[in-house]
């Protein structure tokens, strides 16, 4: 049992040095001036920490952070609205129907699961090329909320089928649609899930630079926090000075967040997990 014991306690370890490493590394460094990183990546500043060179990230003229930060705070708002619009009365549909089809769509919506996003820029390029969205915020929101749908639909689906549907059938006898008994009844009951989903999708937007790089793309003129960031410290890659203050002004807000949002993102997972 000591034994046992011990090999558990040995893998946590393992697995909060792979994580807290480099986190340690990027605040660390974001402080430190460059002969003190090429010296001492792990240690503390010689000369003591220093807030001139994050001062200088953020008044960069080559990658304005506040611009950044509102657009990017745009995308995770209209992400999470389309999402909550189209997946939303979807998931109520599946969950509530009892036809074959319906599990069939249900699959098909969870493969995407196990599709990672980076494999479907290229197609989705040409079919937004075709469509004449490619480089347009439009065509980069679809393709964003696209990405959530297996996600937020896995949720909202386990949600909804621990709900009783004597709910819907009582709605149903007051006069309400389907649609209104969705927004109106269920809807409200869902908020822990929903949460959890937008916490989720909020991180996934925030952090994802493949798609607008290549979607939106340098010409659009549109910057999010990731695309920014390599906009800024590309041509200057080999100063650390500027590369650590500036990757952690783009991984700061996400982590404050979760860190904040993380009871909500527990008790929405496990929402549906008891029915009754």
């Amino acid at each position: 049992m000591t034994g046992r014991r011990a090999g558990r306690l040995l893998a946590v370890l393992v697995l909060v040095l792979i994580m807290v490493g480099p986190l340690y590394l990027m605040v660390t460094n974001a402080f430190k001036s460059q002969h003190d990183i090429l010296t001492e990546p792990f240690g503390w500043p010689t000369s003591g920490f220093s807030l001139k060179y994050l001062h200088a990230a953020l008044t960069s003229p080559d990658f304005n952070v506040v611009r950044a930060y509102g657009v990017t705070v745009l995308f995770v708002v209209a992400v999470n609205v389309l999402n909550l619009l189209i997946v939303g009365p979807a998931s109520y549909a599946i969950a509530r129907g009892t036809r074959r089809y319906h599990r069939a769509v249900m699959l098909v919506l969870l493969a995407g699961l196990f599709i990672p996003g980076q494999t479907l820029v290229i197609p989705v390029i040409y079919v937004l090329k075709a469509l004449g969205l490619i480089g347009t915020i439009p065509g980069f929101l679809l393709f964003e909320t696209t990405l959530t749908v297996p996600t937020t639909v896995f949720l909202f689906v386990a949600f909804v089928q621990t709900v009783p549907r004597e709910l819907d059938e009582a709605a149903r006898i007051d006069g309400a649609s389907r649609y209104g008994t969705f927004w109106r009844v269920i809807f409200p009951l869902m908020r822990p899930v929903a949460a959890t989903a937008m916490v989720l999708n909020s991180a996934g937007v925030w952090t994802d630079f493949v798609n607008p790089q290549f979607i939106l793309g340098p010409q659009s003129g549109v910057y999010t926090v990731t695309t920014g960031v390599y906009a800024a410290i590309s041509r200057l890659s080999t100063n650390y000075t500027v590369v650590y203050p500036n990757i952690l002004l783009a991984t700061a807000p996400v982590i404050v967040f979760y860190v904040f949002m993380q009871r909500r993102i527990i008790g929405g997972l496990t929402a549906g997990a008891i029915k009754g």
